[in-house]
């Protein structure tokens, strides 16, 4: 496919949009030893195009209407319509990944899908309800566990259980990073009504730990994630793939842990993570779906 010259203005710019997270930032292994090696490096691909997207979206030096153009240029150079400066490591990302999409056949809404979030990130910064905050994360969340299956040439039938769990891990790094987002982004993703009915305010993500409104909020989407994490649970069953099936079932593993820490702590007085223990039971989990 030729490639248009590139448009006059230039969306790059200088400022870099680097927050500096990466994997360790992560609720599950992102190059994880369990995917088989000759797909690790495709792996690493679209962890990388992602990656330089969310620090797009985040960053807090960009304007929305600059974070929306460097996006835009993104899927430009994804699509193959506009060159990609060689001196910028998050186009070249999309370029890497244009050529994994022309190898490997995958469907480029895994990547597209994502990039709607991503501008979504850029100017939303409340969510109404819980069907918001749901419709986000089908666009945020799910295209990576439907990137993992399709690059692992799973079949359709697994996709609603990845739906799920990437549905789960996202709403839980939301709760995870309730008041850090609030703060450095001003962007809360708790749903408004929600916050409304059990009598919490913004402000109760500024204090020093949870109000009792604020916990009832929790609660409630911890009841939704805990729905989620039952229909995640069926899906190591469906995946063919031995190793992709250990890695799910480790996943899942993750997920119904984080929500237990949560459960019994406060994501308003410190960052509840998972622990080394964690990460051991679901080693064990992996095993056992060996």
């Amino acid at each position: 496919m030729p490639v248009a010259a590139p448009a006059a203005a230039d969306p790059w710019g200088e400022a870099d949009v680097s927050t500096g997270k990466g994997e360790k930032d992560e609720n599950f292994p992102v190059g994880s030893l369990l995917f088989p090696r000759h797909l690790r490096a495709d792996v690493s691909v679209y962890y990388d195009f992602a990656r330089a997207c969310d620090d797009i979206s985040d960053s807090e030096f960009l304007t929305p209407e600059q974070k929306i153009a460097r996006l835009d240029a993104m899927q430009e150079v994804l699509f193959g319509t506009r060159e990609a400066p060689p001196s910028r490591a998050d186009a070249q990302s999309a370029v890497r990944l244009r050529e994994q999409f022309r190898v490997s056949h995958l469907p480029l809404s895994v990547a597209t899908d994502l990039l709607i979030a991503f501008r979504q990130d850029a100017t939303k910064l409340r969510y109404q309800t819980r069907d918001e905050l749901a419709d986000y994360c089908k666009n945020s969340a799910n295209p990576v566990g439907r990137f993992l299956l399709l690059l692992h040439r799973e079949n359709a039938q697994t996709l609603p259980a990845s739906d799920a769990l990437c549905t789960s891990l996202q709403v839980l790094n939301h709760l995870q990073d309730c008041a850090k987002d609030l703060e450095s982004l001003d962007r809360c993703y708790l749903p408004q009504d929600m916050m409304e009915a059990c009598g919490a305010t913004l402000e109760d993500l500024r204090k020093a730990r949870s109000s009792p409104a604020l916990q009832k909020v929790f609660d409630q989407l911890l009841d939704w994630i805990d729905d989620l994490n039952a229909i995640a649970l069926t899906l190591p069953g469906m995946v063919r793939n031995r190793r992709m099936r250990m890695y799910c079932a480790a996943v899942v593993c993750l997920a119904c842990l984080l929500t237990e820490r949560l459960r019994k702590g406060d994501p308003v007085a410190t960052r509840v993570a998972l622990t080394r223990g964690d990460f051991a039971r679901a080693a064990l989990a992996a095993f056992k779906a060996w």
